[in-house]
């Protein structure tokens, strides 16, 4: 990840006008500007998976919880809870205290009264992702899992109407700021799902006064509020005015570079950037252009250009001379590739789709991406956990790796025939053709052409469809 010094910039002062609680100890004269590599889906956090989304909804909707980002693996730690919550009955009760005082940021929606944040509101956040007008691909995140609220799901299936007024015995606010959560089963791993972010709060009465549009509307406690939005191009953040702020006092794991942020950081009032402008620039190059033409002061150092900027692992000094800095660590991510186990070529669960499948995954070569891609910016994934997450084993080595020859012969021993221009056919004898979509940049093209290469050395013909991300 690399920046340039902070741009000072002008922000119009009405925008923090019309709240005399302001608390908030955001500089509106600190701008970051910045870039996504793919367009977000909207900001209703229940509605989308979209890692752009939910970086922006993680901004505006606090979650009960949150991370302690610099803990070796990262840690829970309360965000709009008060602390951490009182667990009972071996794991099957929760009871989070919400903070007094939170509010959220100012919207017609709540007629020119100040809205506090109450347990009611989590409860109502909870009860969306089950609605089915809401069709949300997290609703498996409280599925089967909270006493009472499956039931009320299923009603709503039946009337065409969830009602959220309706009592869930899982879901319930003894007071203005207790939210008791009551689990089918014991699941200590429910508090990753508080900490998600697309169980953020949200207001019912924003919900209800935008209905479908609510993804272009987010209203929410966090530290910023979205002041412009044009889809596909441009995202603005600014300092939500209703936010109370807090005093960054993280501890250091032992990194140096953790190190060193802690001492430039330790006792600051936070949030210290008025402003976030992002743009989204999809082609790594393009943003490479437009941060070292100055219009970025933040961005991931593109791999390409990773040959030209460092000297092994550090920048070379004339990038250094310019300003620029350079932080380099593992990211807890992983890319991956999916198989869709409905589609009649690679799916099923007979021996020879487990064969095929076993095969294909073994011509892939990690070392290839890393070297020609990532320009050994990357290291190879053993396991789904990555670096840095509750549940990484260092020692874990995958079963599947490269083996072209091991491929071969698993496919000859299954039955995929060669024909005569050298490619497979199934075991029926009828083609074999793969369709692998990717995406219209250059990145894309590298992954197709690692892909296609493995193949032919098996025989699998493949195809190469571009789609939106």
């Amino acid at each position: 990840m690399m920046w340039k010094r902070i741009r000072q910039g002008c922000v119009v002062a009405l925008l923090f006008a019309g709240s005399a609680h302001a608390a908030n100890p955001a500089d509106p004269t600190k701008v970051i500007r910045m870039a996504f590599e793919a367009p977000d889906d909207g900001f209703d956090p229940i509605r989308t998976t979209n890692f752009y989304s939910h970086w922006i909804s993680s901004a505006i909707n606090e979650p009960l919880l949150t991370y302690d980002y610099l803990a070796r693996p990262a840690k829970l730690v309360p965000a709009a809870a008060d602390a951490m919550p009182e667990v009972g009955d071996a794991g099957k009760t929760y009871t989070f205290h919400i903070k007094k005082g939170i509010y959220f940021s100012a919207d017609p929606a709540f007629k020119g009264v100040r809205r506090e944040l109450t347990a009611q509101d989590f409860a109502y956040t909870f009860k969306r992702l089950l609605d089915p007008q809401n069709r949300s691909p997290l609703a498996n995140f409280v599925e089967g899992k909270i006493v009472g609220l499956d039931a009320l799901a299923a009603a709503a299936k039946k009337s065409g109407r969830f009602d959220y007024d309706a009592p869930v015995a899982g879901l319930q606010a003894p007071d203005r700021y207790t939210l008791r959560i009551q689990l089918t089963v014991q699941d200590y791993n429910f508090l990753y799902v508080a900490a998600y972010s697309g169980l953020g709060a949200v207001a019912r009465e924003v919900i209800e006064a935008y209905g479908a549009q609510s993804g272009l509307h987010p209203v929410g406690t966090g530290a910023y509020m979205l002041q412009q939005y044009t889809p596909h191009s441009k995202i603005i953040l600014v300092a939500n005015p209703e936010f109370r702020g807090y005093v960054w006092d993280f501890k250091s794991s032992g990194d140096p570079a953790d190190d060193q942020l802690v001492h430039d950081m330790h006792g600051k009032k936070m949030p210290q950037v008025g402003r976030v402008e992002i743009s989204i620039i999809e082609e790594e190059q393009s943003r490479w252009l437009a941060f070292q033409d100055k219009q970025l002061d933040l961005d991931k150092l593109p791999q390409t250009a990773a040959p030209t900027v460092m000297d092994g692992n550090k920048l070379k000094p004339e990038f250094a001379a310019q300003g620029i800095n350079l932080s380099r660590n593992v990211e807890p991510e992983i890319t991956y590739t999916m198989m869709n186990f409905t589609d009649p070529t690679i799916g099923g669960s007979s021996k020879e789709k487990i064969a095929l499948r076993r095969a294909i995954a073994m011509v892939y070569s990690v070392k290839a991406e890393i070297t020609q891609l990532r320009m050994g910016q990357a290291i190879k994934a053993e396991m789904i956990v990555p670096p840095g997450v509750v549940g990484h084993d260092p020692a874990y080595r995958s079963s599947i790796g490269y083996d072209p020859d091991l491929a071969n012969k698993l496919l000859d021993r299954f039955g995929y025939q060669r024909g005569a221009d050298g490619y497979r056919t199934l075991p029926d004898g009828k083609p074999l053709l793969l369709k692998i979509t990717n995406e219209a940049n250059a990145t894309s093209k590298i992954i197709s052409e690692i892909w296609k290469r493995g193949l032919d050395q098996i025989g699998i013909k493949a195809e190469f469809p571009v789609s939106n991300f």
